[in-house]
């Protein structure tokens, strides 16, 4: 028999300002009830699915969860696959079933326009009436708003795609990031003397704007280091238009192949260029390990 549960429900692309009312509300009723905070999502985003087109995502459903438990304290993350039986769910049986017979809900938590179950027939106000009728307690959530704007994963998007790390921080209530293993690169760095790791964008993730920024890296044990990450297709070195994510770690000596990196993105430093010699390249990269330091020695000091 599952724990009972107080399950937050919704895509959470990007685990935005907006979606953590919902975890932080979700949480708060847990410790109420003496339950579980839980998260009941999906794999993919159901838009894809009914359309058949590729909707590309903020973040990995892995980074997803990560946020959800590192940042909100969730317990639990429901991941479900979202495929045809689930499309063909009805909003009845979604909560009958699925949340309360098979995940334990005796709470439920859901956004002022989320959609649910068959051709999305559930709304907000189907979901309040049958938590009453089941004997479950029913919170909705009104929109939240930054600068005015409404929080929403797609304005997220459209700054993440352009660059705009310090913005798209400033919506989501946290640094954007991306969690990976590192893999095995061309090793051009070693030869100039800066080492880079290298990580690869997910399927299915968005690739922020072509260019090189300020980021920090977060290693298993605890430790992290400011970076210079470039993202792109590193068209000194290669011709292969191939898209990779490398950063060099200041001050770390070690290796970190097949490791699970968490890479945070902090500020878009300038584009990606094209040099004439790798001598151009280093010398670059060099006053850019010069601005990465300055930009976290402000921070400190701020």
């Amino acid at each position: 028999m599952n724990k009972p549960s107080v399950i937050a429900l919704g895509f959470f692309d990007g685990v935005h300002r907006g979606h953590a009312a919902l975890l932080r509300k979700a949480k708060e009723r847990a410790q109420e009830l003496n339950a579980e905070s839980a998260v009941f999502t999906f794999d993919r985003p159901p838009k894809e699915v009914v359309t058949g087109k590729q909707v590309l995502l903020i973040n990995s459903a892995d980074d997803r969860r990560e946020i959800m438990q590192r940042i909100y304290g969730i317990d639990r993350v429901i991941l479900a696959p979202f495929d045809e039986n689930m499309m063909r769910c009805s909003w009845q049986d979604f909560i009958t079933e699925l949340l309360v017979r098979e995940n334990g809900a005796v709470h439920l938590v859901a956004g002022h326009d989320y959609r649910f179950g068959y051709k999305n027939e559930g709304t907000p106000e189907l979901l309040m009436e049958k938590c009453a009728q089941l004997g479950l307690g029913c919170d909705i959530i009104p929109k939240v708003e930054h600068q005015g704007i409404t929080v929403s994963s797609t304005y997220i998007r459209t700054l993440v795609e352009s660059g705009d790390m310090e913005r798209a921080a400033q919506f989501l209530g946290h640094r954007h990031c991306l969690s990976r293993t590192v893999c095995h690169g061309q090793r051009f760095g070693r030869t100039i003397g800066i080492p880079t790791v290298n990580l690869t964008i997910p399927a299915g993730v968005l690739v922020p704007s072509h260019g090189v920024y300020i980021t920090r890296v977060y290693l298993p044990d605890g430790r992290s280091f400011p970076g210079v990450t470039n993202v792109g297709v590193r068209p000194t070195v290669s011709d292969e238009g191939s898209i990779t994510v490398e950063t060099f770690l200041l001050d770390f000596h070690g290796d970190l192949y097949g490791q699970q990196l968490r890479l945070e993105f902090f500020r878009h430093l300038r584009g990606e260029v094209k040099f004439t010699c790798a001598e151009e390249l280093k010398q670059q990269i060099h006053r850019d390990i010069a601005a990465t330091r300055a930009y976290f020695a402000q921070l400190n000091n701020d």
